[in-house]
């Protein structure tokens, strides 16, 4: 693994290069977008650079492995910066007007770019994981190494080292400037805190230092006991450290130390930088913020929701913005403690406020939101992912995760495997931490030898002093939490002496697959005494803690006993067969544990409406435990394949195929525990009809389609008819033919084929109204009302489609209803008066003593007097 003192330059400064689109890729960084109507686009390097200072702030998107310009005053994104294989990468964006520094916490890589051209100027390796940070104050930056103890400060231009490095003992914490450009950095087992000062940077990127020229520590201060667990938060002139064991907030402005007794419910956390006078001190188990001020601690108030997941509370304008990072929600507070403003968000993951240029930008790195609030408190809503920038829909934010339960709080038990080494005149004691049993321990308390030490939560070992050699000591250790102290357990008995062994000359750390790392080291010279073991701690930011003891010269820490993902370093004190411990060993290097990465989280597998044989896969991305996921392997139904994202379409399966789902993440280590989840593709539809009805010249069919997880369409059709279009539940069809026997047929499709089901169905028989009405006066008031052999008048019936004396076989009154069967061309036939003047030479057949016609000039068809309805016959 590389740490900071081998940073190097990895990569030249490349050429600018323009696009006519919007992206800028990190690896051909595009000048400006194409005009969107913002004052930063089209314009040169030095407009850009102060497009940069007017209230911008760059945003990091996981999802995308995107970097977003977000403007504050416009609320939009003006540019956005692709980082080549960093997608689901947490990422840290260090920026100033004219200096952007990336380090991605999954490879370790510190990348720079430069603001004014919008180029990559550099690359340098760090360890992955957690225990590494980046700071930049104008044109100083510096690689801060908490886990080895090492602040090195970097040419931002080139990533190239300055001078040497500021060494610390391993385990600091801190690492943000104040607003007077000094880096401030705590060291908890010396319970100090130091101001270090950049040096001034050589006037070409690539220049070697000059003679003595090198960052520089101008002062430290002594804000807590040793071993205390510390917390740093930078001010706009000096530093404020939280001494989370005490319970206590230390101011250090202008060479002045003032601390400040606070009441604390539970373990708490600061921001790495506060703006303003008062310090927000956020209880996050506890759900409250005190809020410090010159004068003391002045007001505390609770932040509405449940849960621990608060981020720090943040001071901006008069106002003190909290984070719930399980619902994305925000609250504002102002001065007072009131709540003023509740902003709903859509978030579920981390929120990541910053002050910067008169704003504070609240950013979701795994959504494709973020928030920018003004000074006077004004809140808009930013698109990341806007499509006037660079297209492409966001992907779904993943479903929040179910509330925790809730767990029985109580005391925390007494602390595992208490041991005591004995020294020149001192002891070292550690021991592995107690259970919290629902409230976070906030600090451990060491007694004996007439002392009573307290240490930090995270502070497992401790050296108590001024002791006498040849006396015998045993030591007590209990833990505090919430509720209360826990029960004590005692350690073995120790004698200290002079006769003490030599520590171990070396320290090699190796991070295995399996989630385990080997520590080893040189047998130890135990001054004429054989040595009886090895003790060793582990170092991370901001912790020291004892990783375990062994008989041998190397010990295997188990997996899961550290972290993954986090950085750690490790020292070893060699103990003789006479209980006397040595001194610790120099710091070994640092390693990163890691195992295969976890089961994917939320997998669902669904049917592709519109495709056959295909299920669409999607997930929430696996914890990567250490080591960057870089593939997931994908099985459905025994096809397997592999991807990058967390979705992914499989085809070529059958239709209305059941199949499983499986998928898995693979890293460093291999393939990690398999997700399942079990889907159907497409199926052909399958139809049943529920009923018919007719009319005379209509018919419909109801019928109900399950569209086999497909998009159906539907269709009625018969013989002799036009196919009817219409809703996949009921169609009726027109035109038809009155009392005629008819088979419909119901086809439903979909991608995967079609489904049919028949229904017969006869439409009802078209009735006519026989009518001939007598006119006013003379033979026409009675010409309708009776029949006159050999002669004509109204409503007779013939054989024939013609007036035949011989051929008429009848006639009926006016109004006599009638049922019809086809229509025929004959003789025309005109009804004068009697019925509208009616004139064709259409006849009806009927029904009337057989199957004979009447002219349609004395029959009306019920239903609008339709001759098309009828078919000929």
């Amino acid at each position: 693994m590389a740490s900071i003192d081998d940073a190097v330059r990895t990569d030249a400064t490349r050429s600018r290069s323009r696009l006519r689109g919007g992206l800028v890729t990190v690896g051909t960084v595009a000048a400006l977008l194409a005009a969107m109507g913002l004052t930063v686009l089209g314009l040169g390097a030095a407009d850009n650079a102060v497009a940069n200072y007017d209230a911008s702030s760059w945003l990091w998107s996981a999802a995308r492995s995107e970097l977003a310009r977000v403007n504050g005053v416009t609320a939009r994104v003006d540019t956005r910066t692709e980082i080549p294989a960093a997608r689901q990468h947490p990422m840290q964006v260090t920026q100033t007007d004219r200096l952007l520094l990336l380090r991605d916490l999954q490879t370790g890589q510190v990348s720079s770019l430069d603001l004014a051209t919008l180029q990559l100027g550099a690359t340098t390796p760090t360890t992955p994981g957690l225990g590494v940070s980046v700071a930049l104050h104008e044109d100083s930056a510096f690689v801060v190494d908490a886990v080895q103890g090492i602040v090195r400060q970097l040419d931002p231009r080139s990533l190239t080292p300055v001078g040497e490095p500021v060494r610390y003992p391993p385990g600091i914490t801190g690492g943000t400037f104040d607003g007077e450009g000094r880096l401030w950095i705590a060291v908890p087992s010396e319970g100090t805190v130091s101001a270090i000062t950049a040096a001034t940077l050589p006037s070409a990127p690539a220049s070697a230092p000059g003679a003595g020229l090198s960052p520089e520590k101008v002062a430290s201060y002594d804000v807590a006991e040793p071993s205390h667990e510390l917390v740093v938060t930078a001010l706009d002139d000096g530093v404020a450290v939280l001494d989370r064991t005490a319970g206590k907030l230390v101011r250090v402005q202008r060479g002045e130390v003032r601390p400040t007794p606070l009441t604390l419910p539970g373990p708490a956390e600061m921001p790495t930088r506060t703006s303003g006078p008062r310090v927000p001190v956020t209880v996050t188990a506890e759900r409250r913020v005190l809020l410090v001020g010159d004068g003391g601690q002045e007001s505390t108030f609770t932040v509405p929701g449940e849960g621990n997941r608060l981020s720090p509370a943040v001071a901006w304008a008069d106002r003190f913005y909290c984070a719930d990072e399980a619902t994305g929600t925000i609250y504002s507070f102002d001065a007072g403690g009131r709540l003023v403003e509740t902003i709903k968000g859509r978030a579920n993951g981390p929120l990541e406020l910053e002050v910067r240029e008169n704003h504070l930008f609240i950013n979701s790195p795994d959504a494709s939101t973020a928030r920018v609030v003004d000074d006077k408190h004004q809140v808009r809503e930013v698109n990341k992912y806007a499509n006037d920038v660079l297209g492409g829909d966001p992907p779904p934010v993943p479903p929040p995760p179910p509330p925790p339960k809730k767990p029985r709080v109580g005391k925390p038990s007494a602390p595992r495997s208490v041991t005591a080494a004995a020294g020149n005149a001192q002891a070292r004691v550690s021991w592995r931490p107690a259970a919290a049993n629902g409230a976070e321990i906030m600090k451990y308390v060491v007694e004996g030898a007439g002392k009573r030490l307290e240490v930090g939560a995270n502070q497992r070992a401790v050296e108590i002093k001024g002791l006498t050699n040849g006396e015998t000591y045993r030591f007590a250790v209990h833990a505090v939490n919430a509720k209360g102290a826990g029960p004590p357990r005692n350690s073995n008995p120790v004698t200290p002496t002079a006769a003490v062994p030599d520590p171990p000359a070396s320290v090699t750390a190796e991070a295995r697959p399996d989630g385990t790392v080997l520590v080893r080291w040189p047998a130890a010279n135990g001054q004429g005494n054989t040595i009886a073991r090895y003790a060793v701690t582990a170092s991370s930011a901001g912790t020291n803690a004892p990783a375990g003891e062994s008989t041998k010269t190397e010990l295997v820490v188990p997996a899961g006993e550290l972290e993954f993902g986090t950085q750690y370093a490790f020292t070893v004190v060699a103990v003789n067969s006479k209980g006397a411990g040595s001194a610790a060993s120099p710091v070994s290097n640092t390693v990163v544990p890691f195992a295969a990465p976890g089961r994917p989280v939320d997998l669902r597998a669904g049917t592709v409406a519109n495709q056959p044989g295909a299920i669409t896969v999607q997930w929430a991305p696996a914890e990567a435990n250490g080591r960057p996921v870089t593939k997931y392997v994908v099985d459905v139904g025994g096809r397997v394949s592999e991807v990058t994202e967390t979705r992914t379409t499989v085809t070529g399966l059958g239709n209305g195929q059941n199949v499983t789902v499986k998928v898995k993440a693979v890293n460093e280590a291999g393939p990690g525990p398999e997700a399942t989840a079990t889907a159907r593709t497409v199926a052909q539809p399958r139809v049943t009809v529920t009923g018919s009805s007719a009319t005379a010249t209509g018919a419909t069919v109801t019928f109900t389609v399950d569209a086999g997880g497909g998009q159906a369409t539907c269709s009625l059709s018969t013989t002799g008819e036009p196919a009817k279009a219409g809703a996949c539940s009921s169609i009726t069809m027109t035109g038809l033919t009155p009392g005629t026997n008819y088979t419909f047929t119901v086809t439903a499709s979909n991608a995967a084929g079609k489904g049919t089901a028949t229904r017969a169905q006869k439409t009802q028989p078209l009735y006519g109204i026989a009518t001939c009405r007598n006119g006013a006066s003379g033979p026409e008031a009675t010409y309708c009302s009776r029949e006159i052999p050999d002669e004509r008048n109204g409503n007779e019936i013939f054989s024939v489609p013609r007036q035949d004396n011989d051929k008429q076989v009848g006639w009926v009154p006016n109004g006599r209803r009638l049922e019809t069967f086809c229509k025929k061309k004959g003789e025309e036939v005109y009804a004068y008066i009697y019925n509208n003047d009616k004139r064709s030479t259409w006849w009806v057949q009927v029904n009337f003593e057989g199957k004979n016609y009447i002219p349609w000039a004395w029959l009306n068809l019920e239903g609008g007097d339709n001759i098309n309805v009828l078919p000929t016959c």
